[in-house]
């Protein structure tokens, strides 16, 4: 199916902030009904990143057939317009074999573009992006938001002053489109439909400390490790966009000499605890949707009878 269309069959897709139990659920609905899962996790496609991105166990991979994990090096780029091409082609398959799929993941520009479509905006351009970061440095991003206004005003009243990724983001598609980024996205759909989606959530306080639990956890496992033999590869170190995941960036700040090692665990948990808060924004956009509340000290067990329940109503 063309990535720049609407998705028509029916899609059953998890998903939750970081921390909230995805994979937990996952494997064990998964048992249940002979589903495949595929992820949806900008960067648990890369080959060498486990540690930091949670990556599902090979026990668990091998016990269940997982679709997009480790499908790309750490040096190169991975687009949504890559991931909804891969993910579909992941479904088709699972389908002709007689399986069920079960999508599952938490990058939200992922699972927007699987229910809704994708509009044709154009790749990234590392040297242009560069140039309007090397603005923003010199006048501030209230400049850029200005420029923005001007270009496009419909996407300086959504994007903050302050948001200068997507204002660079809005910028750039409009220098290389000369179309505005809010007329673009019109081309999406808005109905939600022909998907059932679920969307774990915990209490902040529970949610925190499972991101701390997490974090500490991942370090004991050597996060440090991993990534100073990610960047010491034969095939190059990280690219522009692994050098960006959560944990990673920080890992590197450390090796850098930037920061202290009580520092860069400090801040992987407080980027962590703001990534999931930028992610239950995502979700709360969504239409059409399935939340099922998990309290502290909840059996996974009912949680994944619940979501199953949901799935096959």
């Amino acid at each position: 199916m063309d990535a720049s269309t609407p998705v028509h069959q029916t899609l059953w897709i998890l998903t939750g902030p970081t921390a909230s139990g995805k994979s937990q659920v996952a494997l064990r609905v998964a048992r249940s009904i002979g589903a495949e899962i595929i992820s949806a996790d900008s960067m648990q496609v890369y080959c060498g990143m486990d540690i930091g991105t949670a990556k599902p166990s090979r026990k668990a991979r091998a016990e269940v057939p997982h679709h997009l994990i480790d499908v790309v090096e750490p040096s190169e780029s991975y687009s949504v317009g890559r991931f909804l091409h891969d993910a579909l082609e992941a479904v088709s398959d699972v389908e002709r074999r007689g399986k069920r799929h079960l999508i599952v993941g938490g990058t939200g520009l992922y699972i927007k573009a699987l229910r809704e479509g994708l509009f044709s905006g154009p790749e990234a351009d590392w040297a242009l992006r560069e140039e309007l970061m090397a603005v923003a440095e010199e006048r501030g991003s209230a400049y850029l938001h200005g420029v923005l206004r001007e270009a496009d005003p419909e996407s300086a009243k959504r994007i903050h002053v302050k948001d200068l990724r997507r204002i660079v983001r809005a910028l750039e598609v409009y220098r290389k489109t000369g179309r505005a980024i809010s007329l673009l996205q019109q081309e999406w759909g808005s109905d939600g439909g022909d998907s059932v989606l679920i969307i774990l959530h915990r209490s902040k306080e529970d949610l925190h400390r499972r991101i701390e639990e997490r974090v500490d956890k991942m370090f004991e496992q050597g996060l440090v490790e991993e990534v100073e033999k990610l960047l010491s590869r034969p095939k190059g170190s990280l690219g522009k966009q692994a050098r960006e995941a959560l944990g990673y960036k920080e890992v590197i700040e450390y090796l850098d000499g930037k920061l202290s090692a009580d520092g860069m665990r400090d801040k992987i948990k407080q980027n962590t605890r703001r990534f999931a808060k930028r992610q239950m924004t995502w979700f709360r956009s969504f239409s059409r949707t399935n939340w099922v509340a998990i309290n502290e000290g909840d059996d996974m067990e009912s949680v994944s009878r619940r979501v199953q329940e949901i799935l096959e109503r």
